[in-house]
C-alpha cells in the first residue's frame, strides 16, 4: 500500500470508521459479499463501473481490517472466496441503516448532490 501523505487523525470512532470504510466501492462489496455474493467474478458482475484491480485493493483492505475472510481452494485454477468475518457482520446493521435513510431521502440527495455536480462544473 502506498505511504500516506497526510498522517492519519484517529481521534474518534467515526474517525476510525472512516478509515476503514474509505474508497469508492468498500460499503458496497460488504453489502455484495453480506447478499452471498462471494467470488471476485460475482463481485465484479454486481459493481461493473469498478475495475477488477481496484475491487482486488478493497478486498485486501478489509481483509486486512478483519471485515471479511479470504478462503483460496486448491484446485485448478485457484478459486476465491470472501465471506464477512464475525466483525463485518457487526457492520452490517449500520450499513443497511445507512441504506435505508439513503432510500428514504433520494429525492433530497439528488438534489443536493445535483447542484454540488452543477457548482462545480460552473468552476471550471
Amino acid at each position: 500500500m502506498p505511504e500516506r501523505k497526510i498522517p492519519v487523525l484517529l481521534n474518534c470512532g467515526l474517525d476510525l470508521l472512516a478509515e476503514v470504510l474509505y474508497g469508492k466501492w468498500k460499503i458496497r462489496l460488504l453489502y455484495f459479499i453480506h447478499e452471498g455474493h462471494k467470488r471476485p467474478s460475482g463481485l465484479q458482475r454486481k459493481i461493473p463501473d469498478a475495475t477488477r484491480r481496484v475491487l482486488g485493493i478493497q478486498l485486501k483492505e478489509l481483509e486486512e481490517h478483519g471485515l471479511v475472510a479470504r478462503t483460496v481452494f486448491p484446485e485448478m485454477p485457484p478459486k476465491v472466496e470472501y465471506e464477512l468475518t464475525p466483525f463485518g457482520r457487526s457492520l452490517m446493521p449500520v450499513i443497511i441503516a445507512m441504506g435505508k435513510w439513503a432510500d428514504d431521502n433520494q429525492q433530497k440527495l439528488r438534489e443536493v448532490i445535483g447542484k454540488t455536480a452543477a457548482a462545480s462544473s460552473n468552476k471550471e
